[in-house]
């Protein structure tokens, strides 16, 4: 049931980004105004955002099919469709700046941080959960699996907002700016609803 989930994000992604060159094109976005280079914040934010968060995306389609509790499949949910949707709109923009959507340079160099954000254990960038902590996801059912995706994903969301607020600071395209803040706001707002489902079910985030 995963897979079915995962190729229908990704599908769904797949179409967000055939229309989000239409939809930065009426921001006011390349061509009207200056396109970013390669190496530039705002290509650099999309780029790792977009690997950022397809992880998400992924692990709620796994919780998604660990549990059968409707308020963590709801969220789960919602957190797969708004970032399948803003990942989307992220590799449209690239596209549509014609530039590539992978790079040579380590993950958040545009940051200044570069071979830093790596993690171990397959974690490219802060936040992101390690290829041991997938596994184990995938082997949990019910409230064990709902408390490691909600303490997996407070701090995905940590790690996203840092990036996001990078964005914000650095990026020159306007309505990436504001997809940004957007995240931010949005992240920070999940967090404090997973803190307290987390409580609900005698459990805190990691530290």
């Amino acid at each position: 049931m995963r897979h079915i989930g995962w190729i229908a994000g990704a599908a769904a992604a797949a179409l967000v980004a055939a229309g989000a060159i239409t939809y930065a094109a009426a921001e006011g976005t390349p061509p009207t105004t200056k396109v970013p280079t390669a190496e530039s914040a705002d290509a650099g934010f999309a780029r790792d955002m977009a690997v950022h968060h397809q992880q998400a995306v992924e692990m709620s389609y796994i919780v998604r099919d660990r549990t059968n509790d409707e308020e963590v499949r709801r969220l789960a949910y919602d957190i797969a469709q708004t970032q399948a949707n803003q990942r989307g709109m992220l590799l449209g923009w690239l596209d549509l700046w014609g530039l590539p959507k992978v790079s040579a340079d380590p993950p958040m160099t545009w940051m200044g941080m570069g071979d830093m954000a790596s993690g171990k254990d397959g974690a490219l960038m802060p936040g992101m959960a390690t290829d041991t902590e997938l596994r184990k996801l995938n082997t949990l059912r019910g409230k064990q699996a709902e408390i490691l995706y909600l303490q997996l994903m407070t701090d995905h969301h940590k790690g996203g907002i840092h990036m996001a607020e990078g964005c914000v600071a650095k990026c020159t395209v306007g309505v990436e700016k504001r997809l940004a803040q957007g995240m931010v706001d949005a992240q920070q707002s999940e967090i404090e609803l997973m803190a307290t489902m987390l409580k609900e079910r005698g459990a805190k985030p990691r530290d």
